[in-house]
């Protein structure tokens, strides 16, 4: 019988190392799908630059599936219809794809298509394209599997035709679904990023990878804190590995290599940077890992002993922002704070769509202690902001920086510690807060010093809490890095257990994974 393969595109807009794509080229026949669905451009957390990114990336993923006989359908509804539509007219006999570890409403999309293809008897196969490992009973061991997975050989597909025309080997065409045109913002009532957009597509991944490799990370561990020079002293891959241009394999073999090339050359200083550089890339998925182990941490607080205790934790059980709070919450979004280091950050941040770590973290610890804010709201807007949006690291950040982990040490940056550190001349405030000096600068809007007394003395009284130390146990136990290959999470001592102190100006290395 006949085989066709329908292969879903979703947030790996690439051919290299697409296992789906892969198997697909053993089929008589393969179609490939991406669909913009109504749910994401719905959802909250969407903004127009994300979807504008990933148009940019069809065209040549397009171009490059056409050279292998695998027409390219972009779809506009719902994933279920479409999927069944696309069955329907192509007769297709499985459904490749890799898995997807996203906000909650692609876990609820992908559990209603698993039942779908169950009562239409069509097998959907899911690949794994990171190190998050699906229905994970025990995070011990897990660092060595990321190792085994990372490690392993990347997939390959068949050389494109030398000749124009000829007939490439492997799937045949679906000539009923080569005329699928490419939808655009405005044909779809969306207005025009707000943000400039870098290079789109799998060529320019490659390129920005290759660049960073040969001397580009050199000054990686030196520059990535500034956000003076982390704009070119990072890699900027973020982007391309949230929309799957570039796979974490692929990055984590190419870093590998180039160190090793480093060093037999002699050059110390880019394999030391480019050293620093990987040991983040196994960070970023685990912390992706807490979201597929528990979905609900989009929404509500990892330890449920901090529920209700900030304006704004609706799923905890809390008031909704009062009209206080919701005026703190508008002047962080806009840049109005009256401090001006955040005002600098989050203006750059709303302007370009990237920001370092370090002033992301700032961002996050500043409205979470200094304006008691809840960290849903503010894990949106910067979500939103954030090109290179990944659900697992964002939101799994949002309460690792606002203390709701219960696990980990409290993070309160002082902005004007940051400025004296990473900004001592003043040019990055200049840039993005002109007026600062002169009377169109707001005051600050909170007093900094009660504000700071406010939230340490009602965290680490919580923190002493019998409740929230069992509970931090379990959080611990269930989500906790282990010791076989990643750093481990801070973990109380046994017994009668101090409260950690805050650690405003430590940087722990797996903290850097927007870079």
């Amino acid at each position: 019988m006949p085989t066709h393969a329908l292969v879903w595109f979703k947030r790996d807009l690439r051919t290299a190392d697409h296992a789906p794509l892969a198997a697909a080229t053993a089929c008589d026949r393969a179609t490939a799908v991406f669909i913009i669905e109504p749910e994401w451009l719905a959802s909250a957390e969407f903004a127009p630059q994300h979807l504008a990114f990933a148009l940019a990336c069809l065209a040549p993923l397009r171009a490059a599936l056409a050279e292998r006989g695998v027409p390219l359908r972009v779809a506009t509804g719902p994933a279920l219809d479409v999927l069944a539509q696309l069955q329907r007219e192509t007769g297709a006999t499985q459904l490749y794809s890799h898995e997807e570890t996203g906000a909650g409403w692609t876990y609820a999309r992908d559990l209603a298509v698993a039942a779908w293809c169950r009562s239409q008897g069509l097998p959907w196969q899911e690949w794994p394209q990171t190190g998050v490992v699906r229905r994970l009973t025990t995070r011990t061991g897990w660092a060595g599997r990321w190792a085994a997975r990372m490690g392993a050989a990347q997939a390959v597909l068949p050389a494109a035709p030398a000749q124009a025309g000829q007939q490439p080997p492997g799937p045949a065409l679906a000539p009923a679904l080569t005329d699928g045109s490419v939808p655009t913002l405005p044909s779809l009532s969306l207005p025009a990023p707000r943000q400039p957009l870098p290079a789109a597509g799998e060529a320019a991944a490659q390129a920005a990878l290759q660049q960073f490799l040969a001397g580009g990370g050199r000054s990686y561990r030196r520059a990535l804190s500034s956000p003076l020079t982390a704009e070119a002293g990072c890699s900027r891959l973020s982007a391309h590995l949230a929309f799957g241009t570039l796979s974490m394999r692929q990055v984590h073999q190419a870093t590998v290599a180039a160190i090793s090339a480093a060093r037999g050359r002699g050059d110390g200083a880019l394999a030391y940077g480019l050293q620093g550089f990987a040991s983040r890339l196994r960070w970023h998925c685990h912390f992706m890992q807490k979201l597929e182990d528990e979905p609900a941490i989009e929404h509500r607080n990892f330890a449920r002993a901090y529920d209700g205790l900030r304006p704004g934790d609706v799923a905890g059980g809390g008031p909704p922002l009062d009209d206080a709070a919701q005026a703190r919450l508008e002047a962080w979004c806009r840049g109005r704070t009256g401090f001006p280091m955040v005002d600098a950050c989050m203006r750059s941040l709303n302007a370009t769509g990237w920001l370092n770590f370090r002033m992301r973290a700032m961002l996050v610890s500043f409205a979470a202690y200094h304006l008691w804010l809840h960290w849903r709201e503010p894990g949106l807007h910067l979500a939103r902001q954030f090109l290179d949006f990944e659900p697992g690291i964002h939101w799994s950040q949002m309460q690792m920086q606002s203390g709701t982990t219960g696990i980990n040490t409290l993070r309160i940056y002082s902005p004007a510690k940051q400025a004296q550190e990473h900004d001592p001349s003043g040019e990055f405030v200049r840039r993005w807060v002109p007026e600062f000096g002169t009377p169109d600068y707001p005051l600050p809007i909170v007093d900094e010093r009660a504000a700071l007394k406010f939230a340490k003395d009602t965290m680490y009284g919580l923190r002493r809490q019998d409740e929230a130390r069992t509970e931090a146990d379990a959080v611990q136990a269930r989500h906790g890095s282990r010791k076989s290959g990643l750093p481990p999470s801070p973990k109380p001592a046994a017994g009668r257990r101090k409260p950690a102190k805050a650690a405003p100006e430590t940087a722990s290395p797996q903290l850097d994974l927007f870079s």
